[in-house]
C-alpha cells in the first residue's frame, strides 16, 4: 500500500439501520364494558407501554392524582363552561368497569406515563353534547346505526347491546384476549366504515393523533397504549401512520384554556347507578350498570343468578304476587333461551326475557324496554319497571375525604353554619320581617334556584301581593346529592350569591321573548335577593312588554310586578322605579291589546287575569300608566259593543267599566245572550265576575234588584235541554265566587222561591252538579224513546197481596 494511501484518514462508519420504533397500540373499547375493562388490563400487564393514552379530558392531566385518590365509584369529571354566548356542561362517568378508569389504574400501576389525550369537555367540538345529560362518551351510534342493525338482523338480535353482549360479554370462557381483541377491531372497523364524523369528531380526533405522535417520539423502543372509544379508533389510527407521524416533535400538545372573559373548569363530582343507566337518559355506554357491575366482579353465571334474585326481591317488597314456580318457570326460560341463542351463558337479556314470559300475563302496548334505548315511558307495566330497576342497582359514589373541592362548597358550609341551618333536622320557621330570618330565607331560596337538595319550601309567599309574612322549610337528608349539587352549581360562582344570580341572569337570557317565563324569575329573583339582576332583570322586562302579543303571558308580568310595587316592603322592592316601568307599560299594552281582540267561543281565562290586573293597576298605581280610568271606560264600551269579541272578553268589558264607576245595565245583554246563544251567557258572567266579583257580591248583599236576580229568571225560564248546554259555561263563572259569597247567592235564590233551608247544604251536593245533570237528561232520554215505542205510558200494575185477617181487601 503507497504511504500516502496509508497516511488517509478512514472513512466515518455508516451507522447500522434502526429498527423503526414499535407502533402503537390502539385499543378500541364500548364505554363502561366489562369485556373491554379487562381487556385493557391484560395489555398493560402484557404490554408494559411507556405510555398509556386515555381518552378523557386534557384539562385533568396535571390532576389524575386527585382522580385516583380512592374514591368510592362511581364518580365523574363535572366539566362547565360560561361565557356571555354559550353555557356549556359535560361529565365524564367512572365506574369499576369502565376501561378508561382501568387504563388510569393499571397504567399508573405498571409504572407508564397516563395521559388523557382529548379536548377539554367545555370546549366547541363537543358542544352538541353539552345539554343536561351529555356526556363526553355519547360517541355518535347514529352514523354507523345501520351497521349495528344489519348485524342485529344477521344474529337474530333485538338490540345493539344484546349484539354486544353476545359478541363480547359473554363469551367461552377459555376465550383467548388476543381473539377477543382481533374480533373488537373487527367489529368496529366494521360499525365505522367509511361514515364521515361530524367536524366535532374529527377536530377531537386530530387533536388525540396530535398526542399519539408526541408520545412515539418520547417513548423510545417501548410500545404506546392508546385506549378510546371503539369509534374513534379506526380514525386515530390512520392519523398516526401518515407520512412524517415518527418525526413528530416530542413536546405535548398544548391543552386549550378557556378564552379571556370565559369561565372554565373541572371537579370531581359523586355519581351514581341511575345517573349511568340508559333507561335513565344516559347518552352512551351500556344500560343496567347494576347488573354489569355484578358481571364485573362474578363472572357471567352469578350475574345472571344475582339479577333474578334482585328482582324477585324488588317484586316482593312491593307486594307483586311471585310464586315458586313462578320463578322456576322464568329460570327455565332464560336457560332455554340462552342455549337456543347460542350463548354459553345466560345473559342479561336471556334472564330479562325468561322473567318477562313467566311473569307478565298482561299484553303490552310497548316493546320491552331491552329491546331499545331510551327512557321509560308513562304506563310501563310495573313488573317491567321493578325489572329495570333492579338492573340499575342501587350504587351511589362517594369521593375521598381529601378531594379538592370549588369554592362554592366551602361557602354554602360556611353559610349554612353560621345562620344555624346546617344540623337542621326540624322544620325551620322564618318571620320574613326580621332581618336574621330573611337572610336565611334568602340562603335557602339561593340553593333552591340552584338545585341543591337539602331544604323543601312548604309554605310562604308565593307573589309580591301575597300578605304572608312567614315561611316554612322542611330539611331533606340528602347529603350525597348535595355535595354533588353543590359541586356542579361551583359552574356559577365560588360565592352563594354570585352562583344564584349567575344561574337567573342565564335563565333570564334563554328566555327569550318568552314575558310570562320572566315573571316567574323575577318573583325568583327577589326571593334570591339578587340585587343588581334584579335591575338587570326589570330592563329586561320594561323593554319587552311593550311588544308582546300575547295578553296571557303580559298578564303574568303585569301581576308579578305589580304586586312587588304595592306590597313588597319585606324584600325592598316596593315602588322601585323600573318595576314601575314594568307595571306602566304592561297595563298600557293590556288595554291596547285588548280592544282588538277577536276569536272563537270559551272563555281565556288567561286573558281576562290580564284586564283584571290592569284594572289593579289602574286603581292602586294610575300616575305610573299613561291610560287614563276615563280612557280605559271608553276602550271597555266599545269592546263591550264589539259583536266579533269573545263574549267572555264582552262581559269583562261590562265588569271593568262597573269596577271603574261606570256601571251599565246588564239586564238586557244577559236577556240578549240567553235568547241568542245560551251557552255564551256563561262566558260573559265569567268575563263580567272576573272584573266585577265584589260589585256584583254587594248588590246581591243588599235588599236591592241585583244582576243576580235577573241571572236566576233568566236560567230558570231556559228549556231543560238549553240549560244542560250552558251549565258548564254557568259554573265556571260562578267558580270566581269565593265560598261565602256563594253561600250568600244561594241564600238570596232560596228567599226569592220562598223557601226555607240550609243554603250551605245547597252548595254541598252529594255528587257532582254536571253528573247529576247529566243522569237527569239520561232519563229524559230514556222516557222519550219508551213513549216513542208505546212502553212509557201504561200505568205499572202491581199484583195485590192474598187476603188475610189481617188484611181486609
Amino acid at each position: 500500500m503507497p504511504a500516502a494511501a496509508s497516511q488517509r484518514p478512514a472513512a466515518p462508519a455508516r451507522p447500522a439501520p434502526q429498527d423503526p420504533p414499535p407502533p402503537a397500540v390502539f385499543l378500541g373499547v364500548r364505554h363502561h364494558s366489562p369485556a373491554c375493562a379487562r381487556l385493557v388490563a391484560h395489555v398493560i400487564r402484557t404490554l408494559r407501554p411507556a405510555f398509556v393514552l386515555v381518552e378523557g379530558p386534557a384539562d385533568m392531566n396535571d390532576r389524575l392524582d386527585e382522580l385516583l385518590l380512592g374514591h368510592q365509584l362511581p364518580v365523574a369529571v363535572f366539566s362547565h363552561y360560561r361565557d356571555e354566548q354559550r353555557v356549556a356542561t359535560s361529565w365524564t362517568p367512572l365506574c369499576d368497569y369502565s376501561p378508561e378508569w382501568i387504563a388510569l389504574r393499571e397504567g399508573r400501576a405498571s409504572g407508564a406515563e397516563v395521559r388523557f389525550v382529548d379536548l377539554p369537555a367545555w370546549h366547541p367540538a363537543l358542544a352538541d353534547r353539552t345539554d343536561r345529560c351529555a356526556n363526553r362518551y355519547a360517541d355518535a351510534e347514529a352514523r354507523y346505526a345501520e351497521a349495528t342493525r344489519r348485524l342485529c338482523e344477521r344474529l337474530g338480535v333485538d338490540s345493539a347491546d344484546a349484539l354486544w353482549d353476545g359478541l363480547f360479554e359473554v363469551t367461552e370462557p377459555d376465550t383467548d384476549p388476543e381473539e377477543l381483541r382481533a374480533r373488537l377491531d373487527a367489529y368496529f372497523d366494521l360499525v365505522r366504515g367509511d361514515a364521515e364524523a361530524d367536524a366535532g369528531d374529527r377536530a377531537r380526533e386530530a387533536y388525540m393523533a396530535s398526542w399519539v405522535r408526541a408520545a412515539l417520539a418520547r417513548a423510545g423502543d417501548r410500545p404506546v397504549l392508546v385506549v378510546t372509544g371503539g369509534f374513534h379508533q379506526p380514525a386515530l389510527r390512520a392519523l398516526s401512520a401518515q407520512p412524517g407521524a415518527a418525526a413528530a416533535p416530542a413536546d405535548w400538545p398544548a391543552v386549550p384554556e378557556p378564552p379571556s372573559g370565559a369561565l372554565g373548569g373541572s371537579f370531581l363530582v359523586p355519581y351514581s347507578f341511575r345517573q349511568l343507566d340508559a333507561f335513565a337518559g344516559y347518552q352512551s355506554g351500556m344500560p343496567s350498570p347494576g347488573y354489569y357491575q355484578r358481571l364485573w366482579e362474578t363472572g357471567p353465571t352469578a350475574a345472571g343468578q344475582g339479577l333474578l334474585r334482585a328482582v324477585t326481591e324488588r317484586l316482593r317488597a312491593r307486594g307483586i304476587p311471585l310464586s315458586t314456580a313462578d320463578l322456576i318457570a322464568a329460570r327455565s326460560l332464560s336457560e332455554g333461551l340462552a342455549r337456543l341463542r347460542g350463548h354459553p351463558y345466560e345473559t342479561r337479556v336471556d334472564v330479562l326475557d325468561g322473567l318477562a314470559g313467566a311473569l307478565i300475563s298482561d299484553d303490552l302496548d310497548r316493546p320491552l324496554p331491552w329491546t331499545t334505548r331510551g327512557v321509560l315511558g308513562a304506563g310501563t307495566h310495573p313488573v317491567v319497571v321493578e325489572m329495570v330497576a333492579a338492573c340499575t342497582g342501587e350504587a351511589v359514589g362517594r369521593l375521598h375525604p381529601d378531594t379538592p373541592l370549588p369554592p362554592l362548597v366551602h361557602d354554602v358550609a360556611a353559610h349554612l353554619a353560621r345562620l344555624g341551618l346546617a344540623d337542621a333536622t326540624a322544620p325551620v320557621t322564618l318571620d320574613l320581617t326580621k332581618d336574621g330570618d330573611l337572610a336565611r330565607s334568602r340562603t335557602l331560596h339561593r340553593l333552591r334556584v340552584l338545585g341543591v337538595p337539602g331544604f323543601t319550601r312548604v309554605s310562604g309567599p308565593a307573589d309580591g301581593a301575597d300578605p304572608v309574612f312567614t315561611e316554612v322549610w322542611e330539611p331533606r337528608p340528602a347529603a350525597a346529592a348535595r355535595e354533588a349539587a353543590l359541586i356542579e352549581a361551583g359552574a356559577y360562582g365560588a360565592r352563594l350569591d354570585e352562583a344564584a344570580a349567575a344561574l337567573l341572569g342565564e335563565r333570564v337570557r334563554a328566555a327569550g321573548p318568552e314575558v310570562g317565563t320572566l315573571a316567574g324569575l323575577l318573583f325568583d329573583t327577589v326571593l334570591c335577593g339578587a340585587g343588581p339582576l334584579c335591575s338587570e332583570l326589570l330592563e329586561t322586562l320594561a323593554a319587552r312588554v311593550g311588544r308582546v302579543g300575547d295578553l296571557g303571558p303580559l298578564g303574568e308580568a303585569l301581576a308579578a310586578a305589580l304586586g312587588l310595587w304595592r306590597h313588597d316592603r319585606v324584600f325592598g322592592v316596593a315602588r322601585d322605579r323600573l318595576l314601575g316601568a314594568v307595571v306602566g307599560g304592561a297595563a298600557d299594552r293590556v288595554f291596547w291589546l285588548a280592544e282588538g281582540l277577536h276569536g272563537a267561543p270559551g272563555a281565556d281565562l288567561a286573558a281576562l287575569r290580564a284586564l283584571a290586573s290592569a284594572r289593579d293597576a289602574l286603581r292602586h298605581a294610575p300616575d305610573l300608566l299613561s291610560t287614563t280610568p276615563e280612557t280605559a271606560a271608553e276602550a271597555a264600551a266599545r269592546i263591550s259593543r264589539d259583536p266579533r269579541a269573545p263574549a267572555a272578553l264582552r262581559g269583562a268589558a261590562v265588569g271593568l267599566r262597573w269596577s271603574l264607576g261606570v256601571p251599565d245595565e246588564p239586564g238586557p245583554m244577559v236577556r240578549a245572550l240567553a235568547a241568542s246563544a245560551v251557552d255564551a251567557l256563561g262566558d260573559w258572567l265569567t268575563g263580567l265576575f272576573a272584573l266585577a266579583r265584589e260589585e256584583v257580591a254587594h248588590g246581591t248583599a243588599a235588599e236591592e234588584h241585583s244582576l243576580i236576580d235577573v241571572v236566576d229568571g233568566v236560567v230558570s225560564a231556559l228549556p231543560e235541554a238549553d240549560f244542560l248546554v250552558g251549565l258548564p259555561a254557568l259554573r265556571q263563572a260562578f267558580a270566581f265566587f269565593p265560598p261565602r259569597e256563594r253561600e250568600r247567592i244561594a241564600e238570596r235564590l232560596l228567599r226569592r222561591r220562598g223557601l226555607r233551608g240550609s243554603a250551605r247544604s245547597l252548595l254541598r251536593t252529594p255528587a257532582d252538579p254536571l253528573l247529576l245533570a247529566r243522569a237527569r237528561a239520561l232519563e229524559e232520554n230514556v222516557t222519550r224513546l219508551l213513549d216513542r215505542h208505546g212502553l212509557g205510558t201504561a200505568p205499572i200494575t202491581r199484583t195485590a197481596p192474598a187476603a188475610t185477617p189481617e188484611t181486609p181487601r
